[in-house]
């Protein structure tokens, strides 16, 4: 054989085992961890975790095909959170996706090297999740729910449907960062918009829970905040139903409480969010790294109103708020 053949055949092979790695790269399984921190009955959180998958599948990643999904469910408790964050971690996945503040704490404190991507989380920077929003570092990135000036919303909104409220419950988790957070900024606007806050732990029993609401109840011109945690959403039910038991006005974060028969809510459409995260882990799987894909916040944030609620309540939403509802229920 002449040396340019030789040559020729040298450079043609290799090109060839190229392209076969390359083949037998994009051919490997890859592994999607998915950490929920809802309860596995959740109805909601089931509804999210379909839309992932929906648009995995256009983006052509498809579960059983070129990628296994093992999904794992926090049940709302810290301590299950822990164990299902180390289970998933021990499967050496490529991504991870998380939701909540307080899943997303428990998958970091297992990892700091495999890629992790959140949804529904509350203030990234100031959890201690990402450096930055813009330029995140390290190995997680995704999309937060809203940062903590919004609890201060829910207040002003409260005091818009019912003038006369002078007192307000608010739930919260005092165990995360997220219920920290938004607790302080309720208690940092609360005096400008006439209101007394009490605090009411969801982490607490069931029965502590209906205790200290029927407690607040006890006085008139009450009503209640819901805010943003994960033992928040896997109590709704027994939230929304205090609040209609004590005819007491509330507010919740996301829109999940309202068509549960809550009042009205206030903040980011979480199937949507659930929707863009499936892009940020179609970009970690295709090669991109957490750390450069920056932190994005909703692209608006949805009114949400319940009618019936607000007749079993005898209250009339005013003209001025039903206009700005992104969504009624009756």
């Amino acid at each position: 054989m002449r040396r340019r053949e030789f040559v020729t055949f040298l450079g043609g092979a290799a090109v060839l085992w190229a392209g076969i790695a390359r083949g037998q790269q994009s051919d490997r399984l890859r592994v999607i961890g998915v950490l929920q921190g809802l309860a596995s009955s959740d109805p909601e959180g089931k509804a999210r975790y379909v839309a992932f998958k929906q648009v995995l599948q256009q983006l052509g990643w498809s579960d059983g095909h070129n990628v296994r999904i093992d999904l794992r469910w926090g049940e709302g408790n810290a301590n299950i959170m822990r164990r299902q964050a180390a289970e998933l971690v021990a499967l050496s996945p490529d991504v991870i996706l998380t939701t909540g503040t307080e899943a997303t704490e428990r998958v970091l404190q297992a990892t700091r090297t495999v890629p992790v991507v959140f949804a529904v989380v509350t203030d990234p920077v100031g959890g201690g999740l990402v450096k930055r929003l813009s330029r995140p570092g390290g190995n997680a990135t995704g999309f937060m729910q809203a940062e903590y000036s919004l609890s201060g919303k829910w207040l002003e909104l409260l005091k818009q449907i019912v003038p006369n409220v002078n007192r307000v419950a608010v739930f919260r988790d005092p165990t995360v960062t997220a219920g920290i957070g938004q607790f302080a900024v309720i208690q940092s606007v609360a005096p400008a918009v006439g209101l007394e806050v009490t605090p009411i732990n969801t982490n607490d029993a069931v029965s502590d829970i209906e205790r200290a609401v029927s407690d607040f109840a006890g006085e008139s011109n009450g009503g209640l905040i819901a805010t943003a945690s994960a033992s928040v959403i896997t109590k709704r039910e027994l939230i929304v139903s205090l609040a209609a038991r004590y005819k007491l006005p509330a507010v919740y974060f996301n829109r999940d409480l309202v068509s549960s028969g809550g009042l009205i809510s206030y903040g980011a459409n979480f199937t949507e969010m659930y929707r863009r995260a499936a892009s940020y882990v179609d970009h970690i799987l295709k090669g991109e790294k957490p750390g450069d894909l920056p932190v994005q916040a909703p692209n608006k944030y949805e009114l949400v109103i319940n009618l019936k609620t607000a007749k079993a309540l005898g209250l009339t939403i005013p003209p001025a708020v039903l206009a700005r509802a992104d969504e009624v229920i009756e």
